[in-house]
């Protein structure tokens, strides 16, 4: 089974490599508006968690410079200054795992972390080995979530997270995907084993998981993480130089991807979204998805419209 790092190899993302020469936030600060970044329940526990997450794949994945790891300081300040906790990443995206292990360590942050991370190998002492390393790597003794990578070895591996689960390493299990034709088989997976979370793509043009994957995990109650949501940067080409909808300002939106994340958080099955990112601005930008209201359903299909 192909990992979305993989799938992404040849995509260079040069935001992480970026310095910026705007100053830091404090961590108490919060993003522009006046209400809190929005939560919502894990439906296995009840805990809530920001409806604005993080991924890490590509943005995470530099060096040890101040040039590189700079940005990304500031990332994550305004990231946990605006209210936001998880962090997603995998031992398939590079150098990824170490870089957020050493710059959550440095700013002080792991308390307020809900960090995310995966299994993706074959064989129960692959799949233990990696884990180990990852907790080395992000500096850690446990993780919030443990999920299956792309359902690579699931029977075997989805078994020894929930090991790792009963022995407090994890508090959360889950599965992932990122293409539309891995939904069918993520749907069955979640059926057979019911993870606390799943993982899967899903924006304005890619729908496939309103069929699939989400009526399972409103039946079954498991949350949703939402990858993919800007199809890897290839929106916003399409939408470059065109106004927002006329209505965008009514549900607070004020930038395209604020758009796109609140499509994604608009379906009732979707617990949050973890778009990544290695600047700084965009990431302020991003975390003004999660307020305001939802897009109504006559928004939602004028942002399909814009694409048909």
């Amino acid at each position: 089974m192909p990992s979305r790092r993989r799938f992404l190899s040849g995509l260079a993302l040069a935001s992480a490599s970026l310095a910026f020469a705007r100053p830091s936030l404090s961590l108490a600060a919060a993003p522009a508006g006046s209400n809190a970044l929005q939560t919502r329940p894990i439906p296995s526990s009840g805990q809530r968690l920001p409806v604005i997450g993080m991924g890490s794949s590509g943005s995470f994945e530099v060096g040890a410079g101040a040039a590189e790891r700079d940005p990304l300081k500031e990332v994550l300040r305004r990231f946990f200054a605006g209210g936001a906790t998880v962090i997603d990443t995998a031992p398939g995206y590079g150098s990824a795992e170490g870089v957020i292990g050493d710059l959550v360590a440095e700013l002080q942050l792991r308390p307020r972390t809900f960090l995310a991370t995966k299994i993706g190998a074959t064989g129960r002492e692959a799949g233990l080995a990696q884990f180990q390393r990852s907790l080395q790597l992000l500096r850690t003794d446990k993780v919030e979530l443990l999920q299956v990578h792309s359902l690579q070895d699931w029977r075997t591996q989805f078994a020894l997270i929930e090991e790792l689960k009963a022995q407090g390493k994890t508090r959360y299990t889950g599965l992932t995907h990122f293409v539309d034709g891995g939904h069918d088989e993520l749907a069955e997976v979640v059926r057979a084993v019911k993870p606390d979370f799943l993982q899967v793509n899903y924006s304005v043009v890619s729908r496939n998981a309103e069929r699939t994957v989400f009526p399972v995990a409103q039946e079954l109650g498991v949350a949703v993480l939402i990858n993919r949501a800007f199809e890897d940067g290839k929106l916003f080409s399409q939408v470059q130089g065109k106004a927002l909808p006329a209505w965008a300002a009514e549900a607070g939106i004020t930038s395209w991807s604020q758009a796109f994340l609140k499509f994604a958080l608009s379906h009732p099955a979707v617990t949050a979204v973890i778009p990544a990112t290695g600047r700084p601005d965009r990431q302020s930008d991003q975390l003004l998805a999660g307020h305001g209201p939802d897009l109504s359903e006559q928004q939602r299909q004028s942002l399909i419209a814009l694409f048909a």
